[in-house]
């Protein structure tokens, strides 16, 4: 994890590229945005605020406890979100999933597309056995979005967060390496 030389991972349509300070007005238009926030826990009101979160992106590198990317066309012009795995244990061999899009990007297949490069990395390149994701259960389109990715619902937490001042329940997903 601590490679001097940051992952570059591609598919046919997208490039996921380390994130670059290059992209605090991006990851904050997305971060600020009513949609994107509905059901993502974090919020920035400024884009001064938002450096936070580019610090956020690489302690996880830095101390090993995960990897976000800048999720980009193929020629890198456009920036669609970003998306990677955090809370990494490596003793119990797991991850939190996560990705966010802009909203303009939405319903064009690049969860579908994304999700799989993150979940090849994290099986094959950091050993995992098992990723997870958290997801609001009022959060309908991420939900069949993980089960078209063989995600597996394995039950839901009542009131465990708190969003916009009110307790939010979350659905568990799963998806386990049986190769590992």
């Amino acid at each position: 994890m601590k490679s001097n030389l940051f992952p570059l991972l591609k598919t046919e349509q997208l490039i996921l590229r380390q994130i670059t300070v290059d992209d605090l007005e991006n990851i904050f238009k997305g971060l600020s945005h009513p949609k994107v926030i509905q059901f993502y826990g974090i919020s920035y009101d400024s884009l001064e605020a938002t450096k936070e979160q580019l610090i956020w992106y690489r302690n996880l590198e830095s101390n090993g406890t995960g990897i976000w990317w800048a999720v980009c066309s193929k020629d890198g012009n456009n920036f669609y979100g970003a998306g990677g795995l955090n809370d990494l244990d490596t003793k119990h061999q797991k991850a939190e999933i996560g990705l966010w899009l802009l909203p303009e990007y939405w319903g064009k297949g690049i969860m579908i597309e994304v999700m799989p490069l993150i979940c090849n990395y994290g099986f094959e390149i950091l050993g995992l056995h098992r990723i997870e994701g958290f997801v609001d259960t009022k959060n309908q389109k991420c939900k069949k979005g993980l089960a078209k990715l063989n995600f597996k619902y394995e039950g839901t937490m009542i009131d465990c967060e708190i969003n916009n001042g009110n307790f939010i329940s979350l659905d568990m997903y799963a998806l386990i390496n049986k190769e590992n």
